[in-house]
């Protein structure tokens, strides 16, 4: 299935690793031109070399998007790079900041807000005007199945739950404009140094009770499982997709839509 994405220009969030990286690797043998950020600038040149001869065609960019004039930053340096005008945003920033306690105080909320949340709209509200004008876009969420389910910590659930609604809402707003706004709600998915590497090493019967009792597949998911879906909602067939909540979960949510 040809995706169209050929030349299509698209940023991507924290993508020096894990689920980013794949995404990035996926979209570019789509043929897209990808911009990609990350705090780690070794991760950003071993993303560059992974690309091979087609990495002139790409912009990697080492930057913290935490802070509060940052994504500003990363507008800017995108124009400089040539990539003001962006056809798809994927937005993979995210995570529990090992904020755990449900007693936490507001300014911990506030932080898990920023970074699963806030930016995303900070960004959406400078690139959805010019897709809008141009009629064509795309904007991918990276949710959560934690924020469809009581599973994990409540701050990271509940802003993950208010980035599901926010898709929905915004999905329709500019939906007759020819832009169309998606979520994916992975689930539980091995990354190299990521929380189920270390727990497969250093806990593995907690991986065997978790697999056996919350994965209907058996089995941690895998970067490129997620990053193809991710591929195809930033596509032209992704058309019909108006505020889509996507699970990718390998069958552990048990929630019902």
């Amino acid at each position: 299935m040809d995706l169209g994405l050929r030349d299509k220009k698209i940023l991507i969030t924290a993508s020096g690793r894990g689920l980013g990286r794949a995404m990035v690797l996926a979209l570019a043998r789509e043929g897209a031109r990808v911009a990609f950020v990350a705090r780690s600038a070794p991760d950003i040149d071993k993303l560059l070399a992974a690309l091979g001869d087609r990495a002139g065609r790409h912009f990697g960019l080492s930057l913290d998007l935490e802070p509060e004039n940052a994504p500003q930053r990363l507008v800017s340096a995108l124009e400089g790079a040539g990539f003001g005008e962006l056809d798809a945003v994927v937005h993979n920033l995210g995570g529990t900041l090992d904020i755990n306690d449900p007693f936490c105080p507001v300014a911990d909320w506030r932080r898990v807000w920023r970074l699963n949340l806030e930016i995303a709209i900070e960004l959406n509200l400078r690139f959805l005007p010019e897709m809008m004008k141009r009629g064509w876009g795309r904007i991918v969420h990276v949710s959560s199945i934690s924020s469809v389910e009581n599973h994990g910590p409540i701050p990271y659930c509940a802003v993950k739950a208010g980035l599901n609604a926010y898709t929905r809402s915004l999905g329709r707003a500019v939906a007759s404009k020819g832009v169309i706004v998606s979520a994916v709600l992975p689930g539980a998915v091995w990354t190299e140094g990521g929380y189920w590497d270390l727990a497969m090493r250093e806990r593995p019967q907690h991986v065997e009770n978790y697999l056996r009792e919350r994965m209907a597949i058996g089995r941690l998911g895998q970067p490129e499982e997620i990053a193809g879906i991710v591929a195809f909602l930033c596509s032209s067939q992704a058309s019909f997709f108006v505020g889509s909540i996507v699970p990718v979960d390998g069958g552990q949510g048990r929630t019902f839509f």
